[in-house]
């Protein structure tokens, strides 16, 4: 029983934490078909791009990039995007909590004809990491960010980690 408990214990730890960079995780999810762009190039004051937060409701609520547009993911339409981006030239950069599921929504803009597509190195996570500002739902500075679940908030190192199901205040 012990054997089995250690073993358990084991495999967890290594699924759990056996990435030791945020470019082998996005490496091991990803298949790189989207090019990435980082937190500090979408920060200068000239990145004119439209940005898409790939994450859910939930998770935009507590904390999102300034003017970021909510896209979803479970629940993505492309046809919000066709409503809200009629040049499929314009730059567009997909976002989620480290850079996983964005890359899906990314691809599927991609195979909708949008050439400029990217993917924000790190997401939300890499964002606040590098000390730039988040919003909550009523446009407000905030500490908060969604960190998703236990194990991937391993990821998220600045800020206050908010999981799911749990109640926010910002006062």
């Amino acid at each position: 029983m012990k054997t089995k408990f250690l073993l358990l214990f084991s495999l967890t730890t290594s699924i759990c934490f056996s990435q030791n960079s945020m470019r082998e995780l996005l490496k091991k999810y990803n298949t790189g078909d989207i090019p990435y762009i980082s937190v500090e190039e979408l920060a200068m004051p000239k990145t004119k791009a439209i940005i898409l937060d790939a994450r859910e409701l939930a998770e935009f609520e507590i904390s999102h990039l300034k003017n970021a547009i909510h896209i979803g993911y479970d629940e993505f339409q492309m046809a919000s995007i066709e409503n809200v981006i009629q040049n499929k030239n314009n730059e567009i950069i997909v976002y989620c909590s480290l850079g996983i599921r964005s890359e899906v929504i990314a691809k599927r803009l991609r195979e909708e004809g949008y050439t400029n597509v990217k993917n924000l190195f790190g997401g939300i996570f890499e964002w606040k990491n590098k000390n730039f500002k988040v919003y909550n739902s009523q446009d407000k500075l905030t500490d908060s960010i969604h960190a998703y679940s236990k194990s991937w908030s391993k990821w998220l190192e600045k800020g206050i980690k908010v999981y799911p199901n749990e109640l926010v205040t910002d006062d």
